[in-house]
């Protein structure tokens, strides 16, 4: 994984795990101190690139700190990142809480997760194989 700084980041870590058994890598803001208004979404700066190889996609999650404490999550969660963007990592935080947050620059404000993906071969068919549990969907299967 290659990552690239911005000239507005040219002093904070890179994403890392906050221990050997953490699946999610913590990204940073690279924003100026602001206000997270209650209801307010913001798209805010990591002031890094990244460049992944092709077969893994990145998936951008809320922290669960940040939604615990404070209400603030990922509209779009979770946001995925193509390994074909080459532009600026960024994130879209929404404050569903009752109180102004405030972020720091250099605050933990997301978790990536790396994960492989197939791209199958799409075909419009007539008719599809029937299965147990057919058409039932949303909760269907607790209810058995």
């Amino acid at each position: 994984m290659r990552f690239r700084r911005l000239e507005s980041n040219p002093d904070l870590p890179l994403p890392a795990r906050a221990t050997e058994g953490s699946a999610g890598f913590d990204l940073r803001s690279s924003e100026e101190t602001f206000i997270l208004e209650p209801g307010a979404r913001k798209l805010v700066a990591s002031g890094l690139e990244m460049e992944m190889p092709s077969g893994l996609e990145c998936q951008i999650r809320p922290r669960s700190g940040l939604a615990l404490r404070h209400g603030v999550t990922i509209p779009n969660s979770p946001g995925t990142i193509d390994p074909d963007y080459r532009g600026e990592l960024r994130v879209i935080l929404l404050n569903l809480g009752e109180e102004a947050v405030q972020i720091e620059r250099g605050e933990r404000i997301a978790q990536l997760i790396f994960s492989r993906f197939s791209v199958p071969r799409l075909e419009e068919v007539e008719n599809i194989s029937a299965s147990e549990r057919g058409q039932d969907g949303f909760g269907s299967t607790g209810t058995r």
